[in-house]
């Protein structure tokens, strides 16, 4: 054990053996194809078989939930209802809680020791929304209710605007 380093001679170096003009290690390799012809760009594989097409196919014009409207159908997990002449309804089933936060009661508590102003702490408020606005869409003798989480005060207007551009959308 004389030497610190038994192949600092130079002679061997660290990784597999490359030949010279093979494409190195990294990303990304353009050489490599892994067996497979590289497609090009622009390519888009094809969909997978079984996967169900909505009735009437078409872009999504809006999506609320889990029920989304296509130019002329309304698609639900229950399968896919006619988009004219159904009627839509929201109920807002969210609130607004105010309450003073943890962290307010503690620099009161410890400011209180020191002098009065530490009551000034409990002025501080926190607002929190929970809650969903449930969306029902009727059409065809079939009905459909989502639920879609309030995540602030205005969820609820929001969710009306789009339930306003689908109600458009059913007059049609």
């Amino acid at each position: 054990m004389s030497e610190q380093h038994p192949y600092a001679s130079g002679d061997y170096q660290w990784g597999p053996q490359q030949q010279p003009g093979a494409p190195g290690y990294g990303y990304p390799n353009e050489a490599a194809s892994y067996g497979y012809p590289h497609p090009g760009p622009g390519y888009v594989p094809p969909l997978p078989a079984g996967l169900p097409v909505p009735a009437g196919g078409g872009a999504p014009l809006v999506s609320i939930g889990d029920i989304t409207v296509v130019q002329d159908g309304v698609i639900t997990p229950a399968g896919t209802l006619p988009l004219r002449g159904s009627v839509w309804n929201a109920t807002d089933m969210s609130r607004t809680e105010e309450r003073i936060p943890p962290v307010a009661i503690v620099l009161a508590i410890v400011f209180a020791l020191f002098c009065l102003l530490g009551l000034f702490f409990l002025l501080m408020k926190e607002k929190k929304t929970v809650g969903f606005i449930q969306v029902t869409v009727t059409s065809g003798g079939r009905h459909h209710a989502t639920m879609v989480p309030a995540t602030g005060p205005d969820t609820f207007h929001l969710v009306m605007g789009q339930l306003n551009y689908a109600r458009s959308l059913s007059a049609m």
